[in-house]
């Protein structure tokens, strides 16, 4: 039996490589400095992976910005505007892809980004032309496998990493007609192959490829691919190590039938049910079966007494020496040590268990199955504690929740009788122009929370100088002319984990970071028992924000089913559960925002999509609850009040009517980096609320004109009624620096003034 792992946390233990990276951009490092950041990173994790004793240590794990990224790189995908990029080594060419470029005369825009599959970590969508050529052009992968080969002193033990041909093709998009990109199958899978045979040369036994394609519903044109791509790989290496993860492959296991692989990983957290069905498939072959048996997607500790049922009912069925554990996915989307966390209370630290800690998780494992009960019972024993602390269960909360009416979830009038009372009330212009919410963070900010946080400020200077922000940050958007201001969220940290700072049952940890994308790492709170309000979360700072301006400020909240998929979320209890316990929550702040004076309300739901399961014939369920969360939390206020909701970065054209269901009065969407494309969806289905298309993209540093943003304003009122648009930023303007944020609010308004002179005229 074989220990392995998918893959590991690349930022560092104290985001070495965010800072790195960001030094980079601002040119206070250079590209060596940079190198060698990320050099010690993945020494350190092969270290660590070395001595948890595992069998086969990942290699090609690490990236600098997105690992879908590494690949366009790997494979030479790279759209021809890019290459104009001047550059001093490929790292400048790479970056300009992931957050665009603008200097000496050059703007280029950069590459769409949405999440990856039903998580919250983000990647680079490539982007595919009819008659793509690939080749290999990064050399990456080959150069750290002679890194690691110096550190193992064998390459028997490394298992080079990548995203296998058809998944990364189905990740893509086409940016010509009249073509899929499946059809570029033949032209990709020579280069895997040349990839896996200079890397077999270089003397590897494994090569994992990752196909996360086979947990969906796949359509013919791409099971043909699948069949077509590894048989032709398979013909030339057998040594495959084919990876699923995220759910179960069932409904496309057949695709394996007539493919000689050495091994297949199945992922028996999202789907335990497979298993059986999977060895009967696998039992007269000779295929490997690997056992994805730890959570790489949550922070609890592993039920040795589940996991050793599987290990020795699959040991049972196709012996011993056919058998791999590993957790179910990369290790990339939970936190790296648990020991950094002091001040977690025991009996939750007990039963938490973070990357490192999950590799040692494989090791207890084996030893169990090599007969150490010990080992066994102490986890018994330890999980069987936790459930019976009343740290963990409150039963008012849990009676509060069987108590949920229909009335609960429903809004006094239909969404026409409130817009009328709204645009009477407001009386805002056409285009009506806001944010989403924050405004940069920047270092000094960061100093004082955690001046604040370490007592070196008392409350009171601590509230005097968030004050100071507030005012600051009204007027600039007042000069800016915004219509509807924000108060700026200075005070938070992270728009989850502010949230769960204040509400009971919910922790936040010290250094529990977790890549989002690129330089951009977020602490996902815990959520470990049942959830209340305790009292007012936002009402003093949005209040008085309000006070300094006679326009108006939202109210800002994150939404119940975002804090949930953003956060860890306990396993004991289903987790609709938990989402009503959130939202009714977040409803008691909106009802005492609206007590206090505030007009407009938005409760962010980016998470909603990413929440979906992957098989359609899941959906309605998580739909279901996931809508009424969200009207749960939201639907207690009078008609005159106006609820926002915000969405970003995922695909939201196949759950169009149930985002219609959440019956908010505005919706803030991103659209710029994908040109609108979403409004496709929005006019075919006629959506009745107002909606704000993102008029320009915040993940990158450049700066849009008012022509380009008044070019999307002009498509979105070719889709939509003119009186139900709002425009603003695709996102949070939290990461940008205030230079590129006060051009690019400046040119946005500007814009939108030119929409009302030129476009007030289009028919509703």
């Amino acid at each position: 039996m074989l220990k392995h792992n998918l893959g590991y946390p690349r930022i560092g233990i104290q985001r070495e490589l965010k800072k790195a990276c960001e030094a980079y951009w601002s040119n206070k490092i250079n590209s060596e400095e940079l190198f060698q950041v990320g050099k010690k990173i993945r020494k350190e994790n092969w270290k660590i992976q070395e001595m948890a004793n595992l069998d086969l240590i990942p290699c090609n794990d690490f990236s600098f910005y997105d690992h879908v990224l590494d690949m366009s790189f790997l494979l030479g995908s790279i759209p021809d505007s890019y290459l104009s990029v001047p550059i001093e080594n490929n790292i400048d060419l790479y970056f300009s892809m992931a957050r665009g470029f603008q200097e000496n005369g050059l703007d280029i825009k950069a590459m769409e980004m949405t999440k990856w599959f039903n998580t919250n970590y983000h990647y680079i969508v490539p982007e595919f032309n009819k008659n793509q050529k690939f080749y290999i052009f990064s050399k990456k992968i080959f150069e750290e496998l002679e890194e690691l080969k110096k550190i193992l002193k064998s390459v028997k033990k490394i298992k080079p990493v990548l995203i296998g041909p058809v998944s990364y093709l189905f990740l893509g998009k086409e940016k010509d007609k009249y073509f899929h990109r499946m059809d570029l199958i033949e032209n990709i899978v020579p280069v895997y192959i040349e990839i896996i045979k200079n890397l077999k040369n270089k003397g590897v036994d494994w090569i994992q490829l990752d196909e996360p394609i086979l947990v969906l519903d796949m359509s013919e044109k791409e099971k043909q691919a699948f069949t077509y791509a590894y048989k032709k790989i398979s013909k030339s290496e057998k040594n495959i190590l084919l990876t699923s993860y995220f759910d179960g492959i069932l409904e496309n296991i057949s695709l394996l039938r007539d493919i000689p692989i050495k091994s297949l990983h199945i992922d028996l957290v999202e789907d335990s049910k497979q298993l059986e069905r999977v060895l009967n498939f696998v039992k007269e072959s000779k295929i490997i079966l690997s056992l994805g048996i730890i959570n790489g997607r949550n922070i609890w500790k592993n039920n040795y007494t589940h996991s050793v049922n599987k290990i020795e009912k699959t040991i049972e069925s196709i012996g011993y020496d056919r058998v791999m554990i590993a957790p179910n996915c990369s290790l990339l989307h939970v936190p790296i040590n648990i020991e950094y966390e002091r001040f977690i209370h025991e009996d939750i630290k007990n039963i938490m268990s973070f990357a490192q800690q999950k590799i040692y998780e494989l090791n207890d494992l084996e030893c169990i199955i090599k007969g150490n009960t010990d080992i066994l019972l102490n986890n018994f024993s330890l999980l069987e504690k936790s459930s019976k602390s009343s740290i963990f269960h409150d039963k008012k909360i849990k009676e509060k929740i069987k108590k949920i009416k229909n009335e609960d979830i429903q809004r006094e009038n239909t969404f026409n009788i409130r817009q009328i009372k709204q645009k009477e009330k407001f009386n805002l212009p056409l285009f009506p122009t806001t944010t989403i919410g924050s405004f940069p963070q920047t270092k000094e900010i960061r100093s004082l929370r955690n001046k604040f946080r370490k007592k070196e400020l008392n409350k009171e200077e601590y509230d005097q100088k968030i004050q100071c922000l507030i005012v600051d940050v009204i007027k600039k958007q007042e000069e800016i002319d915004l219509d509807v201001l924000v108060h700026g969220e200075f005070e938070r940290s992270d728009m989850v984990e502010y949230f769960s700072d204040k509400l009971n049952g919910i922790l936040s940890t010290e250094n529990g970071w977790v890549q989002s994308y690129g330089s951009r790492c977020v602490k996902p709170p815990v959520i470990y028992g049942d959830v209340s309000r305790t009292g007012d979360m936002t009402i003093d700072w949005i209040c008085f924000a309000q006070k300094k301006t006679k326009k108006l400020v939202k109210g800002m909240l994150t939404g119940p089913v975002t804090i949930l998929q953003w956060s860890f979320v306990r396993e004991d209890q289903p987790i609709y559960h938990t989402s009503y316990q959130i939202a009714w929550s977040i409803r008691e702040e909106v009802l005492s925002l609206e007590k206090y004076g505030i007009q407009i309300i938005q409760i962010d739901e980016p998470a909603l999509r990413e929440g979906l399961p992957l098989k359609k014939k899941n959906w309605k369920h998580y739909l279901n609850w996931a809508i009424q969360s969200f009207r749960l939390s939201s639907s207690g206020v009078k008609d005159e009040t106006q609820i926002h909701t915000h969405m970003c970065y995922s695909e939201f054209n196949d759950i169009i009517e149930h985002i219609a269901d959440l019956d908010a009065d505005v919706i803030t969407m991103e659209t710029s980096r994908s040109k609108m494309e979403l409004l496709k969806a929005f006019s075919v289905f006629s959506y009745p609320n107002e909606i704000g298309p993102g008029v320009y993209d915040i993940h990158s540093p450049r700066i849009p004109t008012v022509e380009e943003i008044f070019d999307l304003i002009e498509k979105a009122s070719k889709k939509l009624p003119i009186q139900n648009i709002w425009v603003n930023p695709d996102c949070g303007l939290k990461t940008r620096k205030w230079e590129e944020v006060l051009k690019s609010l400046k040119n946005m308004t500007e814009a939108a003034k030119i929409a009302r002179m030129k476009l007030s005229n289009r028919p509703s």
